[in-house]
């Protein structure tokens, strides 16, 4: 097949857009799309495709800790995570096109989010102790950011996970069937309620490291819109899962 017959084939194998921020909606998916159909064509699998997202992710971690932020540091942080996260989105389409996909390999995608999610946020942390000029007070944001992100991660996997179990239990099949239309079953009104969650967003935000006043701004606004949306997420989740 050619990339553009791949391509068609992973939009049509899409999974469903419902609960995506507008972010993951519109450039992440379509840009793992590009990434799974050179992927497929290479010869790589979905391991090889999550391990790649790893190097460019923990590179770009690395680099908050230890290097100082001037702006083109910021900018170039940015770019290896927004990377990395469509590499991350393109392992599991590479999965579903070939039937390569297996436990181990949904096992390793966890697993290396679970790390990046927090380590991010403990990078942040560091990087404002030795490089920003910010009361110590402020260095509790990113650590709390990490708490957040880490119970925001734990609960929807978990959810996932006794969602399939309870399909199981009732005869039906534990794996998510994509959706044939998303758009049909995805509102844009809920994608953007969900950017303040989206990690393509606070991929984005990293580009203005490198303005310190700037971007301690935007990362507090992105920290209570994530405490904000985990309290209503899980009273919506915790709602759902006694009707499970």
């Amino acid at each position: 097949m050619s990339r553009r017959e791949i391509v068609a084939q992973l939009a049509a194998a899409q999974k469903s857009n419902r609960g995506a921020g507008a972010y993951s909606r519109l450039v992440n998916r379509p840009l793992g799309r590009q990434i799974a159909a050179l992927a497929v064509l290479a010869g790589l699998g979905p391991n090889q495709v999550s391990i790649i997202s790893a190097c460019f992710s923990y590179l770009a971690i690395v680099l908050v800790a230890l290097v100082s932020p001037v702006p083109w540091v910021g900018v170039l942080i940015a770019l290896l995570l927004i990377v990395g996260y469509a590499f991350d989105s393109a392992d599991g389409q590479v999965a579903r096109l070939t039937g390569r996909g297996s436990v181990a390999g949904e096992w390793l995608d966890h697993v290396i989010d679970a790390a990046k999610i927090v380590a991010l946020h403990c990078a942040i942390a560091v990087c404002w102790y030795r490089f920003f000029d910010v009361r110590p007070a402020l260095l509790l944001v990113p650590l709390g950011y990490a708490v957040v992100a880490s119970v925001f991660f734990f609960a929807i996997v978990l959810a996932d996970l006794l969602r399939r179990i309870a399909r199981v239990k009732a005869g039906g099949s534990a794996v998510t069937t994509a959706s044939v239309s998303p758009k049909e079953s995805a509102p844009w009104l809920r994608s953007l309620l969900a950017l303040p969650y989206d990690y393509g967003l606070l991929c984005i935000a990293m580009a203005f490291l490198g303005v310190h006043t700037a971007f301690v701004a935007i990362y507090v606004v992105l920290f209570v819109g994530n405490v904000l949306s985990l309290v209503a997420g899980c009273v919506r989740w915790f709602v759902e899962m006694r009707t499970l």
